[in-house]
């Protein structure tokens, strides 16, 4: 008996698989074809659908006029929460901001993105 034919197969496997191992035509070397592709999020978009951005305490705020539209701010921001139209930031879509300073950080021009306290009212 081969090493192979050793192991049993997942219960989770794809039927495929468990078929393939069942005939003896099993080879680790070909393991990797039947595994589902790993870290993909299987549905874009769906932050769209829930507002975050409620417990943070420090909010961005935007200066358009101070902005030169490098769009660090965009790249960095891990919520996506820096709106854009035609190439160029807007503003910050606050439902989605969780607050964590990184676009204020990586902006160059000072004073077009800065952290502030956030005073909204926190849900009773």
């Amino acid at each position: 008996m081969t090493v192979e034919k050793q192991h049993a197969i997942q219960p989770y496997a794809p039927a495929a698989q468990r078929e393939i191992h069942k005939a003896g035509e099993w080879h680790w070397e070909d393991r990797w074809r039947d595994l589902p592709q790993g870290g993909t999020v299987p549905q874009g978009g769906t932050s769209e659908h829930y507002a975050t951005g409620g417990w943070r305490s420090d909010k961005p705020i935007f200066d358009a006029d101070t902005c030169t539209h490098c769009l660090l701010c965009w790249v960095f921001c891990p919520d996506s929460a820096i709106d854009l139209d035609d190439g160029k930031v807007t503003g910050v879509a606050y439902d989605h901001c969780k607050g964590c300073g990184i676009c204020a950080y990586e902006c160059p021009k000072q004073g077009a993105m800065v952290m502030a306290p956030d005073t909204q009212e926190l849900p009773q």
